[in-house]
């Protein structure tokens, strides 16, 4: 029984203060209904990493799952890209 798609996304680790989580930072963009200029919106969630693979300035991707906290609801599927 499948239980519906989960979702994925791609971002910059900015915060691996946490003992066993992230802060990972997901850059979107869109046009101002208005005045139709490019605007830039950073979203934030708390990611579960349990190995604590991933370090500041790595891109990573995560995944929706159950809540596994007050504020964390995804975790880390794997690092794309490390950080010089």
């Amino acid at each position: 029984m499948e239980r519906g798609k989960v979702k994925v996304r791609i971002g910059t680790v900015v915060s691996d203060k946490m003992n066993k989580t992230v802060v990972v930072a997901i850059e979107s963009h869109y046009k101002h209904p208005l005045y139709k200029k490019i605007l830039k919106k950073i979203r934030k969630f708390k990611v579960h990493d349990p190995e604590q693979s991933s370090k500041i300035g790595d891109v990573v991707k995560i995944s929706e799952i159950r809540p596994f906290s007050k504020t964390k609801r995804w975790r880390l599927v794997e690092v794309i890209r490390k950080a010089e």
